[in-house]
């Protein structure tokens, strides 16, 4: 796949519906510097927004991922897998986001936990208050360091395994 051709087609089609990028980003929900970031070629759309934009530019999906026209249109079977890919890409980022939603709650009410507990640090400790003590600081580490590898590099590569997986997949 290159990202170049492709995001040269991006702008040739956003040129043809004589859109600017702040009018295209407002349609999709983005920023403009993510259609920037699409036209130049640095970053690919989301498959829901592919999808989203080769109904809007009344293109086939693999015209979007092949950066050029093709005379063939997209048969319906494939279509329809392609949309129930982007359904689970979707899906997969929801529960992603109610895992780091959940860890930031557990992270938050640690915390105030723990402060309670320094408070409150009786003169001798107990292995319950030892345990609780080290559960509160445990959990905001974990969450540091979940966000941190989701934030990172390592995530980029993450997703990039799954989206060779799924071109994979669409080629058998």
């Amino acid at each position: 796949m290159n990202q170049q051709k492709i995001g040269t087609f991006l702008k040739e089609l956003r040129n043809e519906k004589n859109l600017t990028q702040e009018q295209l980003s407002e349609k999709l929900g983005v920023s403009r510097r993510t259609v920037s970031r699409w036209e130049t070629g640095s970053n690919m759309p989301d498959f829901d927004i592919l999808i989203e934009m080769a109904d809007y530019y009344d293109v086939d999906l693999r015209e979007l991922l092949d950066g050029e026209r093709k005379s063939e249109k997209m048969n319906k079977e494939l279509e329809e897998t392609v949309l129930k890919v982007a359904d689970y890409n979707n899906e997969e980022k929801r529960k992603m986001a109610r895992i780091m939603h959940l860890l930031y709650i557990a992270g938050v009410i640690s915390f105030i936990i723990f402060f309670i507990l320094l408070f409150f640090e009786p003169e001798e400790p107990s292995f319950l208050y030892g345990y609780v003590e080290g559960i509160t600081l445990g959990i905001p580490f974990a969450m540091v360091c979940v966000g941190a590898i989701m934030t990172s590099k390592y995530a980029a590569k993450i997703r990039a395994f799954k989206k060779r997986i799924l071109c994979r997949g669409m080629e058998s």
